[in-house]
């Protein structure tokens, strides 16, 4: 009997595996965290301050394959970092473009470039200047798990190259006073749904 259930259910998750990585397309949504400077020491004080540096993402996506497969993504991402006690809000679109390969079952891995324009930053109570570069590549490395039409997955985004924004003297001058870093950084929770 246990042979015959443990049967039934490796069966059903196979199925269901099957089903959602036939291609297709989808939408997509999660949680972003961003990190500032050093990624773990950044993610070590957000069990301090959890919603710290939380942000979101909501997009389509589109695939084509099975067992290697090419997944492009159409994404709208509101990232939020703090700097001390201010907080960076930035929107974007990213474009990843992944390359994937299934692993086992309904266990998928892909890897694959993120082309990402910057649509707008805002610093609390701070003057910004303009974004040094508005089109940036980064790289999304990760796993995601594909049950029937539901998918979920967990992602790395790091960008390539240093992207600056500077800051303005807030006391009428014109001068640039510090610059951030707006490079992406950050871990990416998705669930995604096979229209």
């Amino acid at each position: 009997m246990k042979k015959m259930i443990f049967t039934a259910v490796f069966a059903f998750l196979g199925f269901m595996a099957f089903a959602q990585n036939e291609s297709g397309f989808g939408i997509k949504g999660g949680l972003n965290y961003s990190a500032n400077g050093d990624y773990f020491d950044s993610a070590g004080q957000a069990i301090q301050n959890p919603d710290s540096n939380v942000g979101y993402h909501l997009g389509i996506f589109g695939k084509l394959g099975n067992t290697i497969y090419f997944r492009p993504e159409l994404v709208y991402t509101k990232t939020k970092s703090d700097y001390e006690n201010n907080s960076l809000d930035m929107s974007k679109i990213d474009a990843p473009l992944l390359v994937g390969f299934k692993v086992i079952g309904p266990l998928t891995v892909f890897a694959g470039p993120s082309l990402q324009y910057i649509l707008d930053t805002d610093f609390d109570g701070v003057t910004l200047g303009d974004v040094e570069n508005d089109f940036t590549v980064g790289l999304n490395i990760g796993a995601g798990l594909n049950l029937g039409k539901i998918g979920i997955d967990l992602r790395y985004e790091r960008g390539f190259s240093e992207n600056e924004v500077s800051i303005i003297d807030a006391n009428g001058g014109n001068a640039v006073v510090g610059r951030i870093d707006t490079r992406p950084d950050q871990l990416i929770l998705s669930l995604s749904i096979k229209l």
